[in-house]
């Protein structure tokens, strides 16, 4: 029984490169590069964006940290 499964994961993987190296799969697939390559510059611009606004909150949370504090006594008061 195990020796068919051996046969038929072989035969099912030569089948799948064998789809793959057909024009129209590589058409397919230089599309979907595509859309990846498009989708990078989106991401990076999303990824610029969130660290700007991460800052700012960061900002944000030093000034509430900041009001929170007691004030200082001098010393010598």
């Amino acid at each position: 029984m195990r020796k068919w499964w051996i046969a038929a994961a072989i035969v099912g993987a030569s089948g799948i490169a064998a789809l793959l190296f057909t024009d129209k799969a590589k058409e397919s697939i230089r599309r979907w590069l595509g859309v990846f390559e498009i989708g990078a510059t989106t991401w990076d611009d999303w990824n610029e964006a969130s660290q700007v606004e991460l800052e700012q909150i960061q900002t944000a949370l030093d000034q509430i940290a900041r009001g929170l504090e007691p004030p200082r006594s001098e010393p010598g008061r």
